[in-house]
């Protein structure tokens, strides 16, 4: 989770958020570049006392700040998209869950063992544990295995809500009457939080999401319990 003074991103728990933050570094590495050079230009003209009053065109100049754009926009895009394409992929996953957002709170259901479901709220401030995070901790963690690829299915009962835990790169919008799905693989225990980020009214921030990744054979005995 995030702490005080956090500038930079979550530590990863996937390798999907690691490619991410890769993705993150390596267009910002672009951008500092960018930024320098036309920095260096701006500060330079300052200075320059030169002048040519038969100027008429610079056609060479102009091709390539033209081209030069063009091909630093192909560094920033083919990544993209190979990351598009790579958070869009289902691998055949060992545990489906659902979950729906209500106003407000979340419930999930674990249809591949016999329909287990429960709902999921904030913990009020007065009945908050000593070591609990205030507006992030719930009284019903999702318990799921570490090392396992996951399949989540987003929707909402009322209003939009979005499903995002920013340690493990996943963010999708629930919207009534339609089931979104995206995946996910823990490669690390835990307790990664994370919140509703659609704006789907007044408490919408009220509404924390703790998953607990866990070895197999824990998740195994918890669901049989």
């Amino acid at each position: 989770m995030s702490t005080w003074a956090n500038l930079g991103l979550q530590d990863s728990a996937s390798p999907l958020m690691e490619q991410l933050i890769f993705f993150h570094d390596h267009a910002l590495l672009i951008l500092v570049m960018i930024t320098v050079l036309v920095g260096y230009l701006m500060f330079m003209l300052f200075f320059n006392n030169y002048v040519n009053r038969f100027l008429l065109h610079g056609q060479l100049i102009e091709m390539i700040w033209t081209i030069l754009p063009a091909i630093i926009l192909l560094f920033i895009a083919f990544p993209s998209l190979r990351l598009l394409y790579l958070l869009d992929e289902i691998n055949e996953p060992s545990v489906t869950l659902k979950s729906i957002g209500h106003q407000w709170y979340w419930s999930y259901e674990y249809s591949d063992f016999n329909n287990i479901e429960f709902d999921s709220y904030m913990i009020p401030t007065n009945e908050l544990s000593p070591d609990g995070f205030r507006l992030l901790d719930v009284d019903n963690r999702i318990v799921l295995p570490m090392n396992s690829q996951i399949r989540i299915l987003v929707t909402a009962a009322d209003v939009i809500h979005s499903w995002t835990i920013p340690a493990l790169g996943v963010k999708v919008d629930g919207t009534p009457g339609r089931l979104n799905q995206t995946n996910f693989f823990m490669n690390r225990p835990g307790l990664f939080y994370g919140q509703c980020s659609e704006i789907c009214g007044a408490n919408h921030s009220f509404m924390p999401i703790v998953i607990e990744s866990v070895p197999t054979n824990y998740f195994i005995k918890w669901i049989s319990n």
